[in-house]
């Protein structure tokens, strides 16, 4: 089915970005793989060739394109090629903290901030989970106060975990408590500069099942001082800001397992023509057919939701609802492909030099970070008036 979503536009973006990640991320993703992150110079030649902050307006150096699509096209064209912790590095940057800085940072913050995130010197990150919360928001502990003897700067205690970007990020949207009612209107965000900021520090580089380039770590504030004018918003309407960005990230998430799924699918093919076994190609057999029938199947019908789903966000029609089932049903589907085309290559499939074992790997955590799909479907199934009836 041709799809209708991009114009020539994102394609041309499309065949610029694919030629940067063939010749200068393709040879070298096995050894940040190894390394547990991509180099800060590879993140700013990102930055150098135009590909982050395509929203931010011309005057700080972006391309002053407000349109996901052309996000979306950098997550498809590296998720396709098997680069998923990449793919991280720049959705991170573009599709979940950039919005924050966007259309809540004062003129002046946006001034100090913008031309770094363009060019890729300042790498943004977001800091919400903490240990021991989870999904749960309310749960937050990380608490910031005023100092009565400068009042001109929060005191920070409190520690995050699970942070992308947690290495290489320069500035660190962090949820705190700045109120004591213990409800949602005591959360607040701060920008945490984190070369600039006594008092936080940053834990290991924490090891995962997948995505291994991605740089995952623990972030740890004792008594960090962070100049209130790093307030984000209001005081207290943190919340609220988190909750509003929460559509795009998840949508954003679905690109990127659609964009997976078809890679996967594209290399199991390819092996399954390759591959023989009582000497006919694997592929040949009725089960191979149909079970890449389904995955096929499977792949182009999410792909059609999604596609829908990226139409609406662009018109500003994109409900919380429709990006978690988009969130929910690309990520589950991901598992499925990835899981059949790894049964499809046998033993091999279990061998890290090939690339559907990291397929395989890098698809799991989809289904828990952005929201889990039990709370997809809590936020589903809600919507359909199927509430807890407890007070």
């Amino acid at each position: 089915m041709k799809r209708s979503v991009y114009t020539a536009d994102h394609d041309d973006l499309r065949e610029s970005f694919g030629r940067f990640l063939d010749a200068e991320v393709v040879p070298h993703y096995d050894t940040w793989e190894r390394e547990g992150r991509v180099p800060r110079e590879v993140l700013r030649r990102v930055g150098e060739l135009g590909f982050y902050g395509l929203a931010v307006p011309e005057e700080f150096g972006g391309a002053g394109a407000d349109d996901f699509r052309f996000n979306s096209v950098l997550n498809e064209e590296a998720t396709v090629r098997g680069l998923n912790a990449f793919s991280l590095c720049i959705t991170m940057q573009n599709d979940v903290a950039l919005p924050y800085v966007l259309e809540l940072c004062s003129p002046e913050q946006q001034a100090r901030w913008l031309p770094g995130i363009v060019s890729g010197d300042l790498v943004l990150g977001i800091a919400m989970t903490e240990p021991g919360t989870g999904s749960d928001l309310a749960g937050m502990t990380t608490k910031a106060r005023i100092d009565p003897d400068d009042p001109d700067h929060y005191v920070v205690d409190g520690s995050k975990t699970f942070i992308t970007s947690g290495l290489n990020a320069d500035l660190v949207i962090t949820a705190v408590r700045t109120g004591t009612t213990g409800t949602h209107a005591d959360i607040s965000l701060l920008m945490v500069e984190t070369g600039a900021t006594p008092g936080f520090s940053r834990g290991r580089n924490l090891e995962k099942l997948g995505q291994h380039a991605q740089d995952t770590a623990e972030l740890f504030f004792d008594g960090a001082r962070v100049p209130r004018e790093n307030l984000i918003g209001a005081e207290g309407d943190g919340f609220r800001h988190l909750t509003h960005n929460l559509p795009q990230e998840r949508l954003s998430i679905a690109v990127g397992a659609v964009g997976a799924a078809q890679g996967a699918l594209d290399r199991t093919l390819e092996y399954v023509q390759d591959r023989t076994a009582f000497g006919r190609p694997v592929g040949t057999f009725q089960n191979s057919r149909f079970t890449l029938a389904h995955c096929r199947t499977d792949l182009d019908v999410t792909r059609a939701f999604v596609d829908r789903c990226l139409e609406a966000h662009v018109a500003g029609e994109l409900t919380a609802v429709e990006a978690a089932q988009a969130k929910y049903w690309a990520s589950e589907m991901l598992g499925r492909v990835t899981d059949e085309c790894l049964q499809l290559h046998g033993g091999y499939g279990y061998m890290t030099e090939y690339p559907i074992c990291r397929d395989y790997a890098d698809a799991r955590i989809l289904r828990i970070y952005g929201g889990t799909t039990e709370i997809m479907k809590e936020i589903i199934g809600r919507a359909m008036g199927l509430g807890d009836p407890r007070p």
